[in-house]
């Protein structure tokens, strides 16, 4: 429990009052002190003042000074009268604890409109200074607009001027023309003057017009045989062809027996095409199933099936003995999903290889 301070001293004057109080050798720092209107306390532990004042003062330009041990408050009464006593006398517990209350309420109250003037203060100050910046930037701005308008007068000034000097150099060169053409037309009109005074031989007007249509026949026929082009040339083309390499060896080739052959494939395959229309637009070389069935092949390379499959079909109708055509068109059709024509192609191939044995 804190120990009552009772050995202080104050004096007063119809205005003012001059509290003195001893701190008893503890550091200033830690001395609290709390004023009201009504109410003066001092906390420095172990000890506190407490004192319900007589009359009101005014609290806000009340003074305390703290130095040499001492706290000296200097209380300036709101009205001019001098006190009976510093502190209420006669009062019961309940009626000082209520003025305690009382003052602790206003304090807080002032420190929170304090808080909130400050707050309010603050915020005044920020939108001053943002006022004071957007008008800088204004001012800046307009500044810059400014330069930028007068640069957009000087450039189009120049511009005019510019155009203006153009204009003027193309008048110039006009009327040169103008000039130039003035003085040719002069020059044809003295010219035409001077053949008028010549002396024309008699009918020369009739000579004049006979000679002009003759021209005129010779050359309009001149025209007509330029307008024919002539026949062309009759040649012929020679034509080579690179004679076939048989790869057996020149002691074991029979020449005469492999060319009868191939002619008679030839002959056949001629025979074979006739009833195919397809193979009316392909060339020789493509008709040939061995080629047809490596365009098929590279076709399903590039997952192109339904072409692969057309190649295969015109390779077996050319040649249906080559079981690899219809093992490679069932590939297709697998992939495709048509199992049963798959089917159909896996049981011909094999019904090709029994063939062959």
């Amino acid at each position: 429990m804190p120990l009552q301070v009772s050995d202080y001293s104050w004096q007063q004057t119809k205005t003012e009052v001059f509290l003195s109080l001893p701190l008893k050798g503890v550091c200033v720092r830690d001395a609290d002190v709390f004023c009201t209107e009504n109410y003066l306390k001092v906390n420095f532990p172990p000890f506190l003042f407490e004192a319900f004042l007589y009359a009101p003062i005014d609290d806000a330009s009340s003074k305390a000074k703290i130095g040499n041990d001492t706290v000296v408050f200097t209380l300036y009464k709101k009205e001019a009268a001098m006190w009976e006593t510093l502190s209420l006398t006669g009062v019961d517990k309940e009626m000082l604890q209520k003025i305690r209350e009382k003052s602790i309420l206003q304090a807080q109250e002032r420190a929170k409109e304090a808080i909130e003037a400050k707050a309010a203060a603050k915020r005044e100050d920020q939108k001053y200074a943002l006022d004071a910046m957007m008008k800088i930037e204004e001012e800046e701005r307009k500044k810059i607009e400014d330069m930028k308008e007068n640069e957009r007068i000087k450039a189009t000034k120049e511009l005019e001027a510019w155009k203006e000097c153009q204009r003027k150099v193309e008048e110039q060169k006009r009327i040169r023309r103008e000039e130039k053409l003035h003085q040719k037309e002069k020059q044809i009109e003295e010219e035409r003057k001077n053949l008028k005074h010549k002396s024309l031989p008699r009918n020369s007007s009739r000579y004049l017009a006979t000679k002009g249509r003759n021209l005129e026949n010779i050359f309009s026929e001149k025209l007509k045989e330029d307008s024919i082009p002539a026949p062309r040339s009759v040649g012929s083309i020679k034509i080579n062809f690179t004679p076939r390499v048989f790869p057996t060896a020149l002691r074991e080739s029979q020449v005469a027996e492999e060319e009868e052959w191939l002619h008679k494939q030839a002959e056949a395959r001629r025979a074979m095409n006739t009833d195919i229309p397809e193979l009316s637009d392909l060339k020789e070389e493509e008709k040939n199933p061995e080629w047809l069935k490596d365009k098929g092949n590279k076709l399903f390379a590039t997952e192109n099936y339904l072409a692969a499959i057309n190649a295969y079909n015109l390779a077996i109708r050319l040649n249906n003995k080559i079981p690899l055509l219809y093992l490679n068109r069932a590939a297709c059709h697998l992939k495709l999903k048509n199992l049963h024509k798959a089917i159909e192609d896996s049981s011909k191939e094999s019904c090709s290889f029994a063939s062959i044995k």
